[in-house]
């Protein structure tokens, strides 16, 4: 990216403005096109950085990084790294985690304190975010081929046996 040209554009309209006057008013503003030459870049650098950061912020774990070279800057985007894909023997077996993540949505779920507090003992039993455990437990609860658990009745068990 060079900022010759712009610095140049503003060297131009300044000179515009200096046209108007005196023979004096035009050198002056010649002197000052040049005096202001390297605050103009540094002010353009400064702008970029800020853009820059802006950006990195949006993309992050991404980022957006202003470089000199000589004295043009140049931008930099790192993009973050895909994530390798699992083993099979990694991959999760459960039919609901396969299912397809761009078909989720975000609800709001209000639980009772005492209730809450055994959804999340029971998801950190098993090993699992609340979320995955809530997601296992309506998927169980609408699956229409699944058993209902085993009772309990004093020294006899009720339920289905495979």
């Amino acid at each position: 990216m060079q900022l010759e040209r712009y610095a140049d554009r503003l060297r131009t309209q300044l000179a515009a403005v200096a046209d108007g006057g005196t023979e004096e008013t035009r050198a002056l503003a010649e002197r000052m096109s040049t005096a202001l030459e390297p605050a103009i870049r540094l002010a353009l650098l400064e702008l970029l950085a800020e853009a820059a950061g802006e950006v990195s912020r949006e993309l992050a774990p991404g980022a957006v990084d202003v470089r000199l070279r000589g004295q043009d800057p140049e931008l930099v985007v790192t993009r973050p790294a895909e994530p390798a894909e699992a083993p099979m023997a990694q991959r999760s077996s459960d039919p609901v985690a396969a299912d397809d993540e761009a078909a989720t949505f975000r609800t709001t779920l209000r639980l009772p304190e005492r209730l809450k507090s055994r959804v999340e003992q029971a998801a950190a039993t098993e090993g699992v975010s609340v979320n995955s455990w809530l997601v296992r437990a309506v998927a169980a609860a609408l699956e229409p081929t699944r058993r209902p658990a085993p009772a309990q009745n004093g020294n006899r068990f009720t339920g289905w046996v495979r």
